[in-house]
């Protein structure tokens, strides 16, 4: 590498470790278990997870499994894209190296999702035309109440319709990856039962 992009890679590294060091601060300040919106964040992790394992059709485990977790990395990233450019910000957070937006990536969206799809597997009904309802209250409902409450910020002006595309894209490439896998799986000559 050259000289200059070195002593950039140093900046960039010496940046990030002032501003995990701010996280930090931030996090010991005003995200503990004594702030009541540190509890809500938790049952927003725990609750969904005990839900999931109590009502999640096991016969399609395997298949729900792929789609929730095709929905938490895409979610996971569209926030971390949010996040990272300034547009909005999750005030609490559970443990200090957890990224602020985990409860919702890795929990409370893609059990939504997994329970929606699974209503959509076993009643027959069309996921595209239910996923804009799906989307309209988890973009319109579900955010403002975050926000009303603290848990999600805004930095300049709020854009729930922005929020909305988030969702919609998730639902699809999800359904889309989940759907392109099944058939994969269908088409290939060869199993694991073949060998």
């Amino acid at each position: 590498m050259e000289k200059g992009q070195l002593e950039m890679i140093d900046k960039i590294m010496k940046v990030e470790i002032e501003q995990n060091a701010r996280l930090l601060d931030y996090w010991k300040e005003f995200s503990t278990f004594s702030n009541w919106q540190v509890w809500i964040v938790l049952a927003m992790l725990v609750v969904p997870l005990i839900i999931l394992l109590l009502f999640i059709d096991r016969r399609k485990a395997f298949q729900l499994g792929f789609y929730g977790y095709s929905v938490h990395v895409f979610f996971a990233y569209t926030d971390i894209m949010g996040t990272e450019r300034g547009i909005w910000f999750y005030p609490y957070k559970i443990l200090p190296f957890l990224p602020s937006n985990f409860t919702l990536d890795a929990s409370l969206v893609p059990v939504i999702y997994i329970l929606f799809y699974q209503w959509t597997l076993n009643k027959s009904k069309n996921y595209y035309i239910w996923m804009i309802p799906l989307c309209l209250v988890l973009a319109f409902l579900m955010k403002p109440l975050m926000v009303g409450l603290g848990l999600f910020y805004f930095r300049e002006k709020e854009n729930f319709f922005l929020l909305f595309l988030g969702y919609v894209f998730v639902a699809l490439i999800s359904k889309f990856l989940t759907e392109f896998f099944i058939l994969l799986g269908k088409t290939t000559k060869w199993s694991l039962n073949n060998k």
